[in-house]
């Protein structure tokens, strides 16, 4: 016998979540027999009714079970399946159970410490999880009349997104980049400042994750004392496409529970969303789909909606997500970005031109943009301090070819203090992050939002025009530009007076 959970959710109705049951603790016959295996694509024939569509089979294999999902129905009681595990040696004429009910994953506070993949099983060498209640995978995203609309300003204690890509509480936030311009780092930084002040539940989906990157945060939630409001579920690299493309979805079924059931303020971050494109991708071409623009699949934007329509702040708690997105070849117009950007709230891209300068994060403050930058949210002194520096680094930009070409000294002199200030207003917005400590050696800094307005003020109104721009080089706030001056005045009056 098995306890019943019961949840009334206002937009879906009664959802009943039971133990997982095994095939081999069902009934000794089969629901059906397997009948075709392409790849992850299985098709069986069942004896009696098709389950629904989303249902979990499992297939027989060599004393084991691999679990596949029904994806449509071919008619004549066939069903098309697609597995989330290796099928290698599954033939024909396998046996087939069901339980007819969705593909599901545990939830609840046993999560919290823990490391999962898609089917609930632990990652970090723990003990096995509880079923007594689970969520579906795929579940509908809360109307509208649920729903919350943008919050307070989330602070994330880096100076050059919280001054032109501000967070919101509710808000959905994408990183934008290429191959190697650090979005994992800054999306780990971001983790490592969020969860120290977080009063809530962090959730990380790893979609497609190698498997050093994953061990490599694990072991800094751990080290840093973080795990214990963190619950990470991973799809890793090898994994089958169908894995990969629903782990994003089990993920986010932990992080609603947290969310509708718990009342609690949920984090939820994703590395990486183009993986779960991709993953889609591989899975329409083993179905037969013909492909639509640039190779992708011809639900492109189904897809990535399934994904980012359920992450929303409702009446019930609060949702914050942070989502990294790699971008193909830094091409911009790839319909896989521009779908994303439909979807977000605060874009933050990173340029690969800023990183070769050395400038980290290497975030492209004329590229990045965020709904919550506007007076009536930010308050009117941030929203002028960040206007006036795009101003400034823009029309830095627009000079870039006449000072290589001629030379600074053939500007003017309003265009030269310009450029000047421009300079120091780049070093600024560098940062020595905590998760980078030892690879860098120096010491990671969190500033708050107000130091950082202060200091990109000072600067754009002159006041730090005596300081060098490299004296601002991965620094903090410019309080610590002034310790350096008292310190220096200091050793200076001593050496007079001796």
């Amino acid at each position: 016998m098995y306890t019943d959970f019961v949840l009334t959710s206002p937009w879906i109705g009664p959802i009943v979540d039971v133990h997982e049951l095994r095939p081999q603790k069902l009934a000794c016959g089969a629901d059906g027999r397997v009948i075709a295996v392409r790849g992850t694509i299985v098709d069986i024939r069942f004896d009696n009714a098709v389950p629904p569509i989303d249902t979990a089979v499992e297939c027989e294999l060599d004393g084991r079970w691999v679990t596949v999902v029904i994806h449509s129905h071919l008619g004549d009681a066939r069903a098309r399946t697609i597995a989330t595990g290796s099928t290698r040696g599954l033939c024909r004429g396998a046996r087939v159970v069901s339980q007819r009910t969705p593909l599901r994953v545990p939830v609840g506070h046993q999560l919290i410490g823990r490391v999962i993949d898609l089917h609930g099983r632990p990652l970090d060498g723990g003990e096995e999880l509880d079923w007594s209640n689970s969520f579906p995978l795929n579940r509908p995203p809360p109307p509208p009349s649920m729903c919350r609309g943008l919050g307070e300003i989330y602070p994330t204690g880096i100076k050059v997104i919280d001054l032109f890509c501000p967070f919101t509480h509710g808000g959905r936030v994408a990183i934008f980049g290429g191959a190697g311009v650090g979005k994992t780092v800054v999306l780990t930084e971001f983790i490592h400042n969020a969860v120290a002040n977080l009063n809530g539940v962090a959730v990380f989906a790893g979609i497609g994750e190698r498997s050093r990157e994953g061990l490599e945060l694990w072991r800094e939630l751990q080290q840093r004392g973080f795990m214990d409001r963190t619950t990470m579920v991973f799809g890793q690299m090898k994994d089958p496409p169908g894995a990969r493309f629903l782990v994003g979805l089990a993920a986010l079924s932990v992080a609603e529970y947290f969310r509708d059931v718990e009342k609690n303020n949920v984090l939820f971050l994703v590395d990486n969303v183009y993986r779960h494109v991709q993953a889609g991708m591989e899975v329409s071409g083993l179905l037969g789909r013909l492909p639509s623009r640039v190779g992708y699949q011809p639900t492109l934007a189904a897809d990535i909606a399934a994904l980012e329509e359920r992450i929303t702040a409702t009446l019930h708690g609060d949702m914050v997500s942070v989502q990294a997105i790699y971008v193909p070849a830094d091409d911009y117009a790839d319909p896989a970005i521009t779908h994303a950007f439909w979807h977000v709230d605060s874009s933050l891209v990173l340029s690969r031109d800023v990183a070769a300068e050395g400038l980290y994060p290497s975030v492209d403050p004329l590229a990045s943009s965020a709904k919550a930058l506007d007076p009536s949210v930010v308050g009117q002194q941030h929203y002028d301090v960040a206007q006036e520096s795009r101003r400034v680094l823009g029309r830095y930009e627009e000079l870039k070819d006449v000072i290589s070409m001629l030379g600074i000294d053939e500007l003017s002199s309003e265009d030269r203090t310009l450029v000047e200030r421009a300079r120091r207003m780049r070093s600024f917005l560098t940062q020595p992050f905590f998760v980078a400590e030892s690879f860098t050696g120096i010491a990671g800094q969190s500033v708050s939002v107000a130091a950082t307005i202060e200091g990109a003020n000072a600067i754009l109104s002159g006041q730090l025009d005596h300081v060098n721009e490299r004296q601002l080089f991965m620094i903090g706030s410019i309080d610590q530009i002034r310790r350096q001056a008292e310190t220096a005045h200091t050793s200076n009056g001593e050496a007079e007076a001796k």
